[in-house]
């Protein structure tokens, strides 16, 4: 069996391990360890040598250093209580409105987004600030929870965002390029689930209540309770657009930062130190060994040659560049419900980038991988709220035990629409993902 062959009878196996829940992790490291011992003729020498130097090139890397310190920034800002003063903020100028409190979680998930850098973490958090206001108001369960499952997905599009960080150092990007593009297509996503609210109000009059306005002195007062929150994104994501410090210093302020804010707000305490660093600790080591098992199984794909076999067949095919892009963006969609986004970033971008890369958009190659990345992390965002198994409404069901999954499946399927609407116009006009880059 020739090298080539191995890389592709390689991907079977993963899925296989996958669906039988092994880790994908796990799945990565041992299919490229098994890809590498029959690359090798059955001689261990290579890969043993290969499995060392894998190892260190992977984390002595300065650039994965950022990882950790987003994860804290995010660990500091769930256990502090920012959530709380965002969405009494966004509460506070919508919650009268026809859908309104249902629109406050919405902002209140972007706002958290911009500390936070997490899908999961933002609708967990999102969850338990905003769930309790929706029923208090009337809102449905379906509508509710579909509304938070959607909102979460916000954490992990507006910057910083440790996938993008990933991305970046797979395709040897600028990640302060990458999170200044995903700013406007991040707005976008926010926008338009409001819009969907409503729509879904009007359609679905009985699925909302109403709240009294709160007076214009206490909404200043509530909105001037979210300064840490506006402080920490203009001087993080600011300074490093602007030159001030690097992404890794960027994530280190922004970890003190959001750090001190809660001291100074009281909530800061020697348990919920403890707390955030445990759960950083373990969050990072997740991640870490995802990247080390998929470091290992994409260098086993290079020595096979797929990667360049399917740019080199792909092109020679003559298949429109849009064509192509439709299909893998389909392909995310799919298996986006499947696969947590961060494995699916790390297992894909180093088999589909090469394809894109070799094709003509009509742009340069930096603002095509930018453009790329941002579509293709939507993408997979979107299969975090997709029916069946999109893992954000599993999260928010389970912290709502009282609405049936089904009522959540049919609310949240107006935000796919949202959604997929958002991704067709980026595809269409690439300029609004590209026009803040510098050119």
């Amino acid at each position: 069996m020739t090298n080539l062959e191995l890389g592709f009878w390689s991907f079977p196996v993963l899925l296989l391990m996958v669906f039988l829940r092994a880790p994908i992790g796990l799945a990565m490291l041992l299919c490229g360890f098994g890809g590498w011992y029959m690359a090798m003729g059955g001689n261990p020498t290579p890969l043993l040598a290969k499995l060392k130097s894998e190892t260190y090139t992977t984390f002595s890397s300065y650039s994965l250093s950022i990882i950790p310190m987003f994860l804290l920034m995010g660990q500091f800002a769930t256990l502090s209580g920012m959530s709380q003063s965002l969405f009494k903020a966004a509460e506070s100028f919508l919650g009268h409105r026809r859908g309104g409190v249902a629109m406050a979680a919405v902002g209140a998930c972007a706002g958290f987004g911009a500390i936070c850098g997490s899908s999961l973490a933002t609708a967990a958090t999102m969850s338990k600030v905003a769930l309790p206001e929706l029923r208090r108001y009337g809102y449905s369960g379906g509508f509710s929870t579909a509304t938070l499952a959607a909102g979460g997905t916000l954490g992990i599009l507006i910057p910083p965002s440790v996938i993008l960080v990933i991305y970046a150092i797979l395709t040897e990007q600028n990640i302060a390029k990458l999170f200044l593009a995903a700013f406007v297509p991040g707005i976008l996503a926010a926008l338009g689930y409001i819009i969907t609210i409503s729509i879904y109000v009007r359609l679905n009059p009985n699925s909302a209540g109403t709240r009294p306005a709160v007076p214009m002195a206490e909404r200043f007062k509530a909105l001037a309770d979210t300064w840490p929150v506006l402080v920490i994104f203009f001087v993080v994501v600011g300074g490093i657009y602007l030159g001030w410090f690097t992404p890794t210093e960027g994530s280190a302020i922004g970890a003190a930062g959001t750090g001190l804010a809660a001291l100074l707000a009281g909530s800061l305490n020697w348990s919920v130190l403890r707390e955030s660093l445990l759960g950083t600790a373990k969050t990072t080591a997740m991640i870490f060994f995802i990247v080390l098992g998929a470091g290992f199984y994409n260098g086993f794909l290079a020595l096979s040659g797929v990667p360049q076999f399917m740019a080199d067949w792909v092109v020679g095919q003559g298949y429109s560049p849009w064509l192509v892009l439709t299909i893998i963006l389909i392909f995310y969609l799919i298996f986006g419900c499947l696969m947590d986004s961060l494995s699916m970033i790390l297992l894909t971008v180093p088999i589909f980038f090469p394809v894109i890369s070799a094709m003509d958009f009509g742009m340069s190659t930096e603002h095509l991988a930018i453009w790329f990345g941002i579509l293709v992390l939507i993408v997979v965002e979107v299969g975090l709220i997709t029916p069946p198994v999109g893992m954000n409404l599993f999260i928010i069901n389970s912290m709502d035990r009282e609405t049936p999954m089904t009522e959540t499946y049919k609310a949240v399927m107006y935000f796919v629409g949202s959604d997929i609407v958002r991704v067709i116009i980026l595809v269409m006009f690439p300029a609004i993902t590209l026009f803040l880059l510098p050119s």
